[in-house]
């Protein structure tokens, strides 16, 4: 069974929308994004939350999807060593 997970995902030249990905976990969700975004930085990676989306967040393992107008919910700090 799979969970989401948010992500905060860096370009050289600045962040990308907030990003999700359908995975069973944390480790999981974190080797999809590196082989998606292989030139990207993978900041953090976590359980939603308080976050909740309005459009498609993917229902199979590995389901990667960004969304546009959404950002890091500033509430949130990366955990250490992201």
């Amino acid at each position: 069974m799979t969970r989401l997970f948010i992500a905060d995902v860096r370009t050289p030249s600045g962040p990308r929308p907030l990003v999700t990905v359908r995975a069973a976990s944390e480790a999981e969700a974190l080797l999809f994004l590196e082989a998606r975004y292989p030139e990207d930085r993978i900041e953090a990676v976590a359980e939603p939350a308080e976050w909740a989306s309005d459009a498609a967040t993917g229902s199979e393992p590995g389901d990667i999807r960004e969304h546009a107008g959404s950002s890091w919910p500033s509430s949130r700090q990366a955990p250490a060593g992201t």
